[in-house]
């Protein structure tokens, strides 16, 4: 089964993500355990207290490595991999979420603030970005790779083409344009061939979409 915990000061709204949609169909069909771990449970008797000023001084907080290394801890199993999200880290790809795809347990420390406490770094296995932008915690970046990862799990989606199809699977092209009724809306018709019940001209004109749709705003997937 593949499980997740995420590390975080916010585990109300990351709990209510984790169980809504995918995430929260993966553990209804017992494929997935996901679970928001309140590092504030972790501080021991400075109950809450889990950042503090740096050293040297500077503006904003840093996570303290106490309750982080106790819950990572309390977390870790021989199988876990542990993730700290990080805004030098790995960028979150579609290759990256098929990796973590495979995994059994992960462990994700969510920084906050100006970050964590660098002794921190040494619990890590894998360091993740969502991209060069600033967030103010690390939620976001776990929430997505969770996401990303649980949906190709084996047996999660209802349609097994549905994950296939999906942007950056098969030749890693970016996914064709989707319609549905009605026909037409605002003087805007649906495209002829969806409508013909020709199902192979249709397949034709989904990937002959895809690439030029790929070509045009992300040539750099492209091998040519």
């Amino acid at each position: 089964m593949f499980s997740a915990d995420i590390i975080t000061l916010f585990p109300e709204p990351v709990q209510a993500y984790l169980d809504a949609s995918i995430p929260g169909r993966s553990q209804a069909k017992g494929l997935a355990r996901l679970r928001a771990v309140d590092l504030k449970d972790y501080c021991g008797h400075d109950h809450h207290l889990a950042d503090d000023e740096p050293f040297g001084g500077g503006a904003g907080m840093v996570l303290k490595p106490e309750p982080i290394f106790a819950a990572v801890a309390d977390l870790r199993r021989p199988e876990t991999k542990v993730i700290l999200t990080d805004a030098g880290g790995r960028i979150l790809d579609h290759p990256l979420a098929r990796e973590l795809s495979l995994e059994e347990h992960l462990v994700f420390i969510c920084g906050r603030y100006k970050g964590v406490d660098e002794r921190v770094r040494r619990l890590a296995d894998l360091e993740l970005s969502l991209g060069d932008f600033v967030l103010s915690g690390g939620e976001l970046a776990a929430l997505a790779a969770v996401e990303a990862a649980v949906r190709l799990v084996p047996g999660v989606l209802s349609d097994a083409e549905a994950a296939l199809a999906d942007s950056f699977e098969g030749e890693g092209l970016l996914d064709c344009p989707w319609y549905t009724r009605p026909a037409v809306f605002g003087g805007m018709r649906v495209p002829d061939v969806l409508l013909s019940g020709d199902h192979e001209a249709v397949k034709r004109w989904r990937r002959e979409r895809a690439l030029e749709r790929t070509r045009r705003l992300r040539p750099d997937l492209l091998d040519e």
